[in-house]
């Protein structure tokens, strides 16, 4: 019996916290939602531009260091 309850009792400790959280969420309003669209947007440009421009440094040094020879 113990080596049962040893199995079952996290998983009705999961499930409880589960309930828990899913009462507790909601739904996102139109203002919520599209303020986490346009910083999600915003942070994809950055990452674009930073990759970018990392290549564009970059292709040239690669070029310079194996192209010697």
């Amino acid at each position: 019996m113990d080596a049962l309850d040893s199995v079952v009792d996290p998983l009705r400790d999961f499930a409880k916290n589960s309930q828990r959280l899913v009462k507790k969420c909601h739904k996102p309003d139109r203002k919520e939602f599209t303020k986490v669209a346009f910083q999600t947007a915003i942070g994809f440009v950055v990452m674009g531009f930073v990759g970018f421009f990392v290549k564009l440094v970059f292709i040239p040094i690669n070029n310079i260091i194996v192209g010697s020879a």
